[in-house]
């Protein structure tokens, strides 16, 4: 039998396991259950990712690219004449509207990294890609520290269950940009 050439196959496998994190948390990845939700031989999991933290960083490094867009679609951020504090917060309330499900994997996939050191860089990458889209309007301790309240205030949404308080998070980033 021939092999089928199938260019998207690692993708398909990603998405899956985002799937399966999604739908069970971490304990309840596995290769076998990656490749029955992916409908891929079990064999093909295993060819593409060796060990399942090579899977998780794939799956964490996809995630992060919907933040990535998320940010990249608020032109705001690269105006200079653009409240940033204003235009932050509206894109944290924009991304926490979102679909909660996908936002709870992406953090639980960025906390996995406390216990899994292959996904600490990857949990890094998402940090420093935002501070440095952030120092271009601000100096970098300060974006480092815009990035900071940004997850916690995000963290803390999700964990507590409360809504989104958008007047709130911007009333704090302003206070961290008036002390830059």
């Amino acid at each position: 039998m021939a092999r089928r050439y199938d260019p998207e196959r690692r993708r398909r496998i990603t998405d899956a396991a985002i799937r399966v994190v999604g739908r069970s948390g971490i304990a309840g990845l596995s290769h076998r259950s990656v490749a029955a939700e992916a409908d891929v031989p079990l064999g093909s999991t295993t060819y593409h990712f060796k060990t399942l933290d090579e899977l998780l960083v794939a799956a964490l490094r996809q995630a992060n690219e919907g933040f990535a867009k998320a940010v990249a679609s608020r032109g705001g951020l690269q105006d200079p004449r653009t409240d940033l504090a204003a235009e932050l917060a509206g894109l944290l309330g924009e991304w926490l509207a979102g679909e909660r499900t996908g936002v709870e994997l992406e953090y639980e996939l960025y906390l996995a990294a406390l216990r899994r050191p292959a996904l600490r860089p990857v949990a890094a990458e998402w940090c420093e890609d935002v501070t440095e889209l952030l120092s271009r309007r601000t100096d970098p301790d300060t974006a480092r520290a815009l990035v900071a309240l940004m997850d916690g205030i995000c963290l803390q949404t999700l964990l507590t269950g409360t809504p989104y308080d958008e007047e709130y998070a911007r009333e704090m980033l302003g206070r961290v940009l008036v002390g830059e």
